[in-house]
């Protein structure tokens, strides 16, 4: 089969076409025929950093971590696919697990789900990452009908699922972004835009919510930005971020009686715990776009397997609007 490996971890010219054994089923397992896979921030750290990332797998490595696709075959134990579902999930690209930069791939069936009938492949395939992530941090933050609900970043990848998943949970949502296209796409997809480059936190949260604060705070930019969720947030309120990779003084956490909760969604893949929870999060994603309640926006631009360096350094340049998708087959 057709692959796109990493022989040496660094810069996008890393990148090289090869030749490589199509991979067996195995039991809980199936092959799934790869028709589009998408980009995210952790596979582009993965390829920069390699070894120096504890759950990195060994060069030579395929890369690519969300797929949609066909199943080509299924493994012993395995009732719930057959042969010819189309199949969406994150199931490889780190550790020992072959990632969706190629023509075929073993998918665990905890890791994956019948891929919803009204989206395209590449739609599916800009999903599961940043699906599970938003579904995950709102469900732990209690997401709640009636709720006030701030997004941090809510135009970027987890953003935009997160923004669409909280309106779909009842929530009045607000999203931070800036002025111009950001602001444009985040009241598109039903929030109350915030540019954050002119209103103080200050200013918005005595804007919006008479100065109480926020229900839920979800953060998506996370590091540094973390301070700015805290003074967003209520009393007792609630915060969920996927990026807390700093020394952070939680004296008002403390004094705000707030809860901290940090999504990171590659832990069951990682560490082969709790998988099955991934396959359950992606299912209740798929009735959620069934019911017309959830788009993944996907940029506009095209990539093949073969360009998939041009696709990391496009997500890179921060041109990109929505998910960067690239077409397998």
């Amino acid at each position: 089969m057709k692959a796109m490996v990493i022989r040496e971890f660094g810069g996008v010219e890393g990148f090289e076409s090869a030749e490589l054994n199509k991979p067996e089923v195995k039991a809980g397992h199936v092959v799934v025929r790869v028709a589009a896979s998408s980009v995210n921030t952790i596979d582009m750290m993965i390829r920069d950093m390699g070894e120096a990332l504890p759950f990195s797998p060994q060069a030579p490595a395929v890369l690519g971590m969300d797929f949609a696709g066909t199943i080509e075959s299924i493994g012993d134990g395995v009732t719930q696919f057959a042969v010819g579902d189309e199949v969406y999930g994150c199931a490889g690209g780190l550790g020992d697990l072959q990632g969706s930069l190629a023509e075929f791939m073993l998918a665990d069936t905890q890791l994956i789900a019948h891929k919803p009938k009204n989206l395209t492949m590449r739609e599916a395939a800009a999903l599961p990452l940043v699906g599970i992530t938003a579904y995950e941090g709102l469900t732990r933050a209690g997401i709640d009908e009636g709720q006030k609900a701030l997004v941090h970043g809510g135009a970027g990848g987890v953003g935009h699922i997160a923004v669409q998943l909280a309106y779909y949970f009842g929530a009045d949502v607000y999203a931070t972004g800036a002025a111009g296209t950001q602001a444009d796409l985040i009241e598109k997809l039903g929030a109350t835009s915030i540019d954050f480059t002119t209103e103080s936190v200050s200013d918005y949260v005595a804007k919006h919510t008479e100065g109480l604060g926020f229900d839920v705070v979800y953060d998506s930019v996370g590091g540094a930005n973390l301070n700015n969720s805290i003074e967003a947030v209520k009393l007792n309120g609630q915060i969920a971020t996927t990026l807390a990779l700093l020394e952070q003084d939680l004296s008002m956490v403390h004094m705000k009686g707030l809860s901290l909760h940090v999504v990171f969604m590659l832990i069951p893949m990682i560490h082969n715990q709790g998988r099955s929870e991934h396959g359950n999060i992606l299912a209740q994603l798929t009735k959620i776009v069934e019911a017309g309640a959830l788009t993944p926006v996907v940029d506009a631009e095209r990539f093949a397997l073969e360009d998939i360096a041009k696709a990391h350094a496009y997500l890179a340049s921060g041109k990109a609007i929505g998910k960067v998708v690239v077409d397998i087959a």
